[in-house]
């Protein structure tokens, strides 16, 4: 295959070269859409959206609708796939395809390219018909298990060449890939944990910190209006561990003024959001998981996987426009399901993801001043993953760090008439400030997907 495709580009004489295998269909409009993107954005590397044909052409099924460019989605699965349209100048530089990578040539073609693309460019329409068979991948992956061999080794290659360390695992779903990366040197991690009573919860919660395997950290719990007589005897407790530091907001709450409060005290290199509603009694590595993917040059936040008591999910990363302004995917999916596209179980970039458990580049967090003190309660996560976002870094969603978080049990409901208006108050912040991102959609969703609705589903 690789030497065919070769050979056929040296034959081509366009500007952009477009992949598709002879048994698949394009949509009528698909080179017009391509050749419009072109025009408009200069976009040396473009794909689109696709569903599958069955073999005699009678039904289309399994639609895939794509985000645009995500690094981490992409070293997890090859979700790009097809339709595929390059640049000619910047298929060569990249060398072609490599007979060597035959079963994910295509795999292999992709992270080349998109290593060196100025602009990748991704159509959210339906534009290519990837027929079943048999025999095909489409229909029956485990025809094909050397492909997903192949596909480890393009993407450690892909390591390699863009000077990332990390190790590549095959998943049991085939066609999927965990990267792990490790911890590098031994950085401090300041654990900033909000607190008002609840000595029980902030118990389990600090023991989960202070039982990881990572255990260069200090603790930083900030005191918020406690009144139970529990609470103050665990403070005194957790006085005669040298880890841990008690330190008081004497104002109203203010999740993010406590938060900006507490980490003035902070001495760490990375910062750990942590409310202390949320434990850890899954896997002792929680810690060591966020934190070698937040130290990547290119990482400026590290979210996890949160369940609810009953094991399912509560937090699988966020997508802006959920509900109104932004809200958790895959809630209430029990845990061991995937979701979607296994999105629920995959590495990937996002808009955002919860501050309930949230590492952060100390760096990242100084540059965008910290959470924005006008959110009190609501999108305040939110707001500081697009502002650290709009300074160039990535928001990774690491479902490998997994957790429990018993969500809100704290403050309680929001339902007074002041709490009201000040939910109002926070949801009129977010249109106005991020009114480009509402009005156009979430770049890793995609226009097609209901807003409505939390798994994923087709929009109505």
């Amino acid at each position: 295959i690789s030497e065919n495709t070769n050979a056929a580009m040296q034959m081509a004489s366009g500007d952009y070269v477009c992949f598709l295998d002879h048994d698949d269909l394009l949509s009528p409009q698909a080179l017009y859409l391509y050749a419009e993107e072109i025009a408009k954005s200069g976009a040396d590397f473009l794909y689109s959206d696709e569903d599958k044909v069955k073999e005699d052409g009678s039904k289309h099924i399994q639609p895939h609708f794509k985000p645009d460019f995500s690094l981490d989605l992409l070293r997890s699965n090859n979700y790009i796939t097809h339709f595929v349209s390059v640049k000619r100048s910047l298929a060569e530089k990249t060398g072609g395809f490599r007979p060597e990578m035959n079963g994910a040539q295509d795999y292999d073609f992709i992270l080349r390219c998109t290593e060196k693309a100025s602009h990748i460019a991704h159509i959210p329409e339906i534009l290519y018909h990837w027929r079943t068979s048999e025999t095909s991948t489409a229909d029956n992956p485990m025809s094909k298990q050397y492909a997903y061999e192949a596909g480890k080794r393009a993407i450690e290659e892909h390591l390699v060449r863009t000077d990332t360390l990390g190790t590549v695992e095959l998943l049991p779903d085939f066609g999927f890939y965990r990267v792990k990366y490790p911890v590098q040197g031994n950085p401090l991690v300041s654990v900033i944990i909000p607190n008002k009573d609840h000595a029980d919860m902030l118990r389990s919660c600090v023991e989960s910190v202070l039982e990881a395997s990572y255990e260069n950290i200090e603790i930083i719990i900030v005191e918020n209006g406690s009144t139970e007589r529990e609470t103050f005897a665990y403070y005194k407790e957790l006085s005669e561990n040298p880890k841990v530091r008690l330190v008081r907001w004497k104002k109203p709450f203010n999740y993010s003024a406590i938060n900006n409060y507490g980490a003035r005290f902070a001495r760490g290199e990375y910062y750990l959001f942590l409310n202390n509603d949320v434990r850890a009694s899954i896997s002792a590595d929680w810690l060591s998981e966020m934190l070698g993917v937040c130290q990547r040059r290119d990482v400026g936040i590290v979210g996890c996987r949160l369940y609810y008591p009953n094991n399912k999910i509560q937090h699988a990363g966020i997508v802006i426009g959920i509900g109104g302004v932004a809200g958790a995917m895959f809630v209430d999916l029990p845990r061991g399901r995937s979701g979607y596209m296994h999105k629920a179980a995959i590495m990937q970039d996002l808009s955002a993801v919860t501050a309930a458990c949230m590492i952060v580049k100390r760096e990242a967090f100084e540059e965008v001043s910290g959470f924005t003190e006008e959110l009190a309660v609501a999108f305040n996560d939110v707001d500081f993953c697009l502002k650290v976002g709009k300074c160039g870094y990535r928001i990774v969603y690491d479902p490998y760090a997994e957790l429990y978080h018993d969500e809100s049990r704290t403050r309680g409901p929001e339902d007074s008439p002041e709490k009201v208006r000040r939910f109002q108050n926070e949801i009129e912040y977010m249109r106005t400030h991020w009114i480009d991102i509402l009005k156009n959609g979430d770049p890793y969703y995609n226009k097609n997907l209901s807003l409505k609705k939390w798994n994923y589903s087709l929009k109505a």
